[in-house]
């Protein structure tokens, strides 16, 4: 049986890894560290600004069809950072075995780590790897492991969908050119929590011409000839939740809706985080004001920007989903983009 989870954008979690160290403003609050504080001192768990990454291959078989038994659309390492650099090649390679394996499933594999993902999805001998250890530890499984490693060389799996967590403008400046440039057959963006102002074609413009439609279609001239340009396929996007919260504005979440709006890409409002704006009607919570620069003040500070937003810190649940008034589920259809 599936894990089951309340990630809104997903069906089940598959952790083969778990545990991770922190890389950027996002990570502050991780909620994965959360869980891994409950194991302090027991499993071997050592701590160092971050907590130990541990392979967990037992779990490596659950995708296939004697353990999963329906489709479903698996986040990969909720827990973790597949690409996090004290994972081994050799078993990311393992991870992508199964993935190859199972097409009935999706999986959703959200990384920090871009550097490491691109150089590896890019690198031919990695899919000759991936045959290798399908060979290796599922050999039972009927699979042609040599023809498969060629066949995989270059092409991106349809069904395993790429995406990297963009929290700021700074981190969508750095991430998404990376993410643009790794193979992949749908690419997403996770901005949560999300921490200030987004302009995603900033981040897209520089891969491609003007032209087009910014995000996902937009067209760069090569020679004589032009050729589609394939981009972002999916924007998840979500305030903070959790102890330490902090707010998110809503003008950025309204700026990023608009954005996907314009470019036609389908946008996920994740959630709130644990703090939902006063004029939804909350009268209850302890009050934060917040910038559209992300500049942060106690309710009660004379000191405040006069056009700061006040915001009630009334948790996730309360909070809820709406974003002037409407959810926002939109995902990539069945029928996946090709690469």
């Amino acid at each position: 049986m599936a894990d089951t989870t309340a990630i809104e954008w997903t069906d089940t979690t598959w952790n083969p890894v778990t545990d991770c160290t922190k890389v950027s403003d996002g990570c502050t609050n991780c909620y994965a560290e959360t869980f891994a504080e409950r194991w302090r001192g027991t499993h071997g768990h050592h701590f160092r600004g971050g907590f130990d990454i541990t392979l967990r291959p037992e779990r490596l078989p659950l995708p296939l069809p004697r353990q999963w038994t329906k489709p479903l659309r698996v986040f990969v390492d909720s827990m973790s950072d597949l690409f996090h650099q004290d994972v081994p090649d050799a078993y990311i390679a393992q991870v992508w075995a199964v993935m190859a394996l199972t097409p009935q499933h999706t999986f959703q594999v959200l990384t920090k780590r871009h550097a490491r993902m691109k150089a590896l999805l890019s690198r031919p001998s990695f899919w000759h790897q991936v045959a290798e250890q399908g060979r290796e530890h599922f050999a039972d499984c009927q699979q042609d492991w040599l023809a498969a490693g060629a066949m995989l060389g270059g092409k991106p799996l349809p069904h395993v969908w790429l995406g990297v967590s963009v929290e700021d403008q700074r981190w969508a400046d750095i991430r998404i050119p990376t993410l643009l440039e790794t193979p992949a057959a749908v690419r997403f963006l996770s901005c949560e929590p999300l921490l200030g102002p987004l302009d995603l074609k900033r981040a897209v413009i520089p891969m491609s011409s003007e032209r087009g439609r910014g995000l996902t279609a937009s067209f760069h001239a090569g020679g004589c000839c032009q050729r589609r340009f394939h981009g972002i396929d999916w924007v998840i996007a979500g305030g903070e939740s959790g102890p330490g919260a902090r707010p998110v504005h809503p003008q950025w979440l309204r700026d990023l809706r608009d954005q996907c709006a314009w470019a036609g890409v389908p946008f996920f409002l994740k959630q709130w985080g644990a703090y939902a704006p006063e004029a939804h009607g909350h009268a209850r919570g302890r009050v934060a004001l917040i910038d559209a620069q992300g500049r942060t003040w106690d309710g009660g500070d004379p000191s405040a920007a006069p056009d700061a937003i006040r915001m009630r810190r009334v948790g996730k649940k309360h909070a809820g989903r709406l974003l002037d008034g409407q959810c926002h589920d939109a995902a990539p259809g069945p029928a996946r983009r090709a690469a």
